[in-house]
């Protein structure tokens, strides 16, 4: 169907437009067949953001799972990591979670969740979307599945966090740290006040109501985060956190009210992590040279994978890596699990607070200092390997990447050319050591994209 973005791990697009009720209800069908028939347990896991759309698809997607044969544990609102965390405590065949992550209000999608609580793979998510196009037998009246109602994700994830061996919650909670929230009106309500409270720490929080309606774009960038800036300011915040509506993305302000820029969430907890585990950090090929930085200072190395979060888990695994994520905001700690998490993100924050014993201002401003610069356009009917090859002329200087689109890098800055999983668009992005280097990258890498729009 046109505009329906179909992804390694699921479909997201328009609501009422692209996604249907029968969009969706045809592919929780071809997942849950796809899942039980590939698994020895019958359960799939399913859980929404809070999106007004949401408890539509929810009821449309348990009930297409029971006709397929698949007894369904709903977790109702919750967030993205916790229905990872869900599947995995359930040993269920699979999960579903209904979240379009940072697109706007009007969007909505299907996120398929493997046995592993891992997204599905590309071989997997082939597999299942071929029973999309053949159908899906229907279960006869004595083999409906059944639905039970699980109440405890928050509560078991919170422990998980408070679990990790390095976090530790007395010298934390004994700070007393003051922290700002702002869930945008999504699932973050449904854990992080509660998280933060456990750690002891005070909690102002802004659009904390669970209703969907977003007041700004979702998505946790510097500007999208003005209005919290000067929440964080007149708080007077040690540090304001900020998720997205399905809470696998943080992002950070610091004490003096100047939003970070979501690339260092992943350095900073890295350089946290990396003093009390060894290994490679793996990250993706959109994400700052500050990971490589980080990983220089702990002697490790810096590995890239394809951008997805189940790129990165899968290469995590291989390597066994310590740590991992995207330089969106998004945190992988695998000692808890393989999936991007908010409320990890925020622990391991807090705990690098309290050993350094200076504000986030005073940590930031000791790191290297890039400039990122991201740039989109829609996408053209072209293959963009036209594009690729006269970049790679362009610019023959440059070490090249064709992991997932086109990457071209030098010791101090790079270039990302790919077309987007999540949007139909390209994505143009690159980093610098200043504003100037990094807009001429993205500039001379829009001109064959250009070209083929004329």
């Amino acid at each position: 169907m046109e505009g329906l973005m179909v992804g390694v791990s699921g479909i997201r697009g328009r609501v009422g437009e692209a996604l249907t009720p029968e969009v969706v209800a045809r592919y929780a069908a071809a997942f849950g067949a796809w899942s039980i028939a590939n698994n020895p347990s019958r359960s799939i896991v399913v859980g929404r953001d809070s999106r007004v759309s949401g408890p539509m698809f929810h009821r449309i997607v348990v009930g297409t799972l029971q006709l397929v044969g698949c007894d369904v544990i709903d977790i109702g609102l919750t967030t993205t990591p916790g229905c990872q965390l869900a599947v995995e405590y359930h040993h269920a065949a699979g999960g579903l979670m209904l979240s379009a992550s940072h697109n706007p209000i009007e969007w909505n999608a299907l996120k398929c969740i493997g046995a592993s609580g891992l997204f599905l793979e590309a071989s997997e998510g082939a597999a299942m979307r071929a029973l999309v196009d053949t159908g899906t037998p229907h279960a006869t009246w004595d083999a409906i599945g059944t639905v039970t109602q699980d109440d405890g994700v928050a509560e078991r994830h919170i422990a998980s966090v408070l679990a990790i061996p390095y976090v530790d919650v007395e010298a934390i909670r004994a700070r007393k740290f003051t922290v700002a929230l702002d869930c945008v009106r999504g699932a973050g309500a449904t854990i992080m006040p509660a998280l933060l409270e456990r750690l002891g720490c005070a909690v102002v929080g802004m659009n904390m109501e669970p209703d969907g309606r977003f007041p700004r774009e979702p998505e946790p960038i510097p500007a999208n985060l003005r209005d919290f800036e000067r929440f964080v300011a007149k708080a007077g915040a040690d540090i304001g956190f900020a998720v997205d509506p399905d809470v696998d993305r943080l992002a950070l302000v610091s004490d003096e009210g100047k939003a970070v820029g979501e690339d260092y969430t992943l350095a900073l907890a890295a350089r946290l992590v990396l003093r009390h585990r060894t290994g490679p950090i793996v990250t993706n090929l959109s994400t700052s040279l500050l990971v490589d930085d980080v990983a220089r200072d702990a002697g490790v190395l810096a590995v890239r994978a394809p951008v997805g979060e189940v790129n990165v888990a899968v290469r995590m695994r291989e390597l066994h890596a310590p740590i991992g994520g995207e330089g969106n905001g998004g945190v992988i700690l695998p000692e808890v699990h393989l999936g991007r998490d908010a409320p990890i993100g925020a622990a391991l924050l807090l705990q690098l607070l309290v050993e350094e014993g200076r504000p986030l201002s005073a940590i930031v401003a000791s790191l290297p200092r890039y400039v990122i610069v991201k740039d989109k356009l829609n996408r053209p009917n072209a293959s963009l390997d036209t594009v690729y090859a006269a970049l790679r002329s362009a610019f023959p200087d440059a070490a090249v990447d064709l992991q997932d689109g086109l990457r071209l890098s030098w010791p101090d800055r790079w270039v990302h050319v790919r077309p987007s999983g999540t949007e139909p668009i390209v994505r143009v992005i690159a980093e610098g050591p200043d504003e100037g280097s990094a807009k001429e990258l993205v500039r001379r890498s829009r001109e064959p994209l250009d070209a083929l729009g004329r």
